[in-house]
């Protein structure tokens, strides 16, 4: 009913619900559950017990739909793992588990978008053949196996559609244009919608300089929309910028699928200086205790003094539990103490982690507020009001609303990014995700059915979802740098999560290969991992890719030749 375009933003929403419910799998299965049924419960631990300054609040609806109280101390966030080596009668390992999961996510991602990739550039094959086309569309394109009204009529319109697909490629192939004009509009189009850019650009850093403000005053001092204000002025920045965009594109007279690629580009540019905007600014508010702007430099060392005064202080804490003193060589039995009058460090991972869960959660809301708002209500009112109103609504101001695929592409592949970057901090990302991706898909649905209308030049999309891949690979390679900088360079906190205690994240790997391997099997390792195997390794791979790449190419081109050589003999010209 709403052409191929439509269709494949739903074909690569139901691909991107396949790939989360794998990494919901490997995150609930192999992380929350045993840590769950075999770790130590609630209330053993100070990193596993609210603490007593917040257990009046922490069952309220605000707080648990900030996620604090207590769900920021249960298994939907890193700081409850506990870094004991392995748990219950299986023995099971969990921090190395926690480890590779995070991994193998990330690396199960990138295979299978590069593998998804090239079966679809070997799909397209040598292009099109538009020869004779509406002939074979005329008498070829029914099914006479049909005998069910409702897709019959599916039938038809998916040929009417087809048809009028064909039609705006044969009237853009033939179209002439004032070549002057049009450069000038659309240079003019690139003007604004960089400006549109540097616009939310500062509004953005505006906004975080405020909550940085905002955090050194107290956040308890101030309202709803204080807290929330990074989230929400993303969330709206990217309601309203497409939009915006779509208007710039209209002065550019471009081929309705190139304009969809000009669209998704500048949107793509928008959400991700919206998003990398927003990593700063996370890392801004973690070193915010010591200083409004420390670089990643002095973040180790700032992180190391923070946690030697905690220690002083939990020391301090000890010592007038025993009214003040302690010998040196006592032996006194140790006195117990409620985990939740426990003095604890900071926990910065599981504060990274609450963020991108609110922000995915508040992204969704404003997504299907905007579904009820702007497409359901739209149409209710141009439906009833029709007949009273003084000029026609259906065909005149607001009309029935298009489905917007750009933004809803980039909202998807932008909110995957969210899911790839944080679910090492907060392991049940992937859960929320899957829910999302399974109401987007009915919401959406009805949504497009019942309160959008075709576009006016429904046009012929691309028969790959190459540009769909390769933005969300390029967004896959971004979403990993912090978190494989946090793992490699940022000491872990020391009193929370399954690597607390070890001066960085990857060492679990050594201490496994040392605890659980022969010593030769280290050895080994170790040779595989020095630079001077690895960098050569790398350096074949890439000559590998630039070879293949290059007879891929000259096939590419003799399949063209070839086909060029069957038409001439069809035509009858040899």
């Amino acid at each position: 009913h709403f052409g191929s375009s439509v269709a494949s933003y739903f074909i690569f929403l139901r691909w991107m619900y396949g790939i989360n419910m794998i990494l919901f799998g490997l995150t609930f299965g192999l992380v929350m559950v045993p840590e769950a049924l075999m770790g130590k419960p609630y209330g053993s631990l100070p990193r596993k017990t609210v603490p007593r300054a917040e257990e009046a609040t922490a069952m309220n609806f605000a707080t648990l739909w900030d996620f604090s109280g207590f769900a920021q101390y249960s298994v939907l966030f890193y700081g409850y793992y506990n870094n004991q080596r392995t748990i219950g009668w299986l023995k099971f390992r969990m921090p190395l588990s926690y480890f590779l999961v995070g991994v193998g996510t990330i690396g199960y991602s990138f295979m299978i978008v590069i593998r998804t990739m090239a079966r679809n550039a070997n799909e397209e094959g040598g292009g099109d053949d538009t020869s004779f086309n509406f002939s074979w569309k005329m008498f070829t394109s029914w099914d006479y196996l049909i005998g069910n009204p409702e897709t019959a009529d599916n039938k038809f319109a998916s040929i009417t559609t087809s048809f009028k697909e064909a039609i705006v490629e044969e009237q853009e192939s033939r179209k002439e244009e004032n070549i002057h004009l049009t450069r000038f509009l659309r240079v003019l189009a690139n003007f604004l919608a960089l400006c549109t850019l540097a616009g939310s650009g500062y509004l953005i850093f505006f906004v975080v300089r405020r909550s940085q403000k905002f955090a050194l005053e107290g956040l308890e001092n101030y309202g709803w929309w204080e807290r929330n204000e990074v989230n929400m002025v993303m969330s709206l920045l990217g309601m309203f910028c497409p939009t915006l965009f779509d208007v710039i594109s209209s002065l550019e007279n471009y081929h309705p699928r190139i304009a969809l690629r000009w669209q998704l580009g500048r949107i793509f540019a928008l959400f991700l200086g919206n998003l990398y905007t927003f990593i700063i600014a996370l890392m801004d508010e973690i070193n915010l205790k010591a200083s409004c702007l420390l670089p990643f430099t002095i973040f180790n060392i700032y992180q190391l003094e923070e946690e030697k005064i905690v220690k002083y202080n939990m020391t301090i804490w000890e010592a007038s539990l025993y009214n003040g003193t302690i010998p040196e060589n006592s032996t006194a039995p140790p006195i117990q103490v409620d985990p939740a009058d426990v003095p604890r460090g900071p926990c910065w991972e599981t504060m990274v982690g609450q963020e991108f869960v609110r922000l995915t959660v508040s992204d969704t809301m404003t997504t299907y507020i905007t579904i009820l708002i702007g497409d359901f209500l739209r149409a209710v009112f141009v439906r009833f009001f029709n007949y009273c109103w003084c000029w026609d609504l259906e065909y005149g101001f607001p009309s029935y609303s298009e489905f917007d695929i750009s933004g809803n592409v980039l909202g998807l592949i932008f909110n995957q990014g969210m899911i790839w970057m944080g679910s090492f901090y907060a392991p049940c990302l992937p859960a929320i995700n899957v829910f999302r991706l399974h109401t987007s898909m009915y919401l959406q649905c009805w949504a497009v059915m019942c309160c959008n209308v075709p576009q006016e030049r429904v046009f012929k999309a691309s028969r790959s979802n190459n540009f769909y891949m390769a933005m969300l690979l390029f967004i896959l390679f971004l979403s990993t740098l912090p978190a494989v900088y946090t793992i490699v360079s940022i000491p872990p906190s020391f009193d929370c999560g399954p690597f607390s205690g070890k001066t960085r994240m990857f060492e679990v790997i050594s201490e496994t290969l040392e605890h659980d391997f022969p010593s030769w099997f280290g050895k080994v390792f170790g040779y595989a991992s020095n630079p001077g195997l690895i960098l050569p390794f790398i350096l074949l791979m890439v000559l590998s890719i630039y070879y293949l790449n290059a007879t891929s190419k000259s096939y590419k081109e003799a399949n063209l030749e070839l086909k060029k050589k069957l038409q001439s003999v069809r035509n009858g010209e040899l």
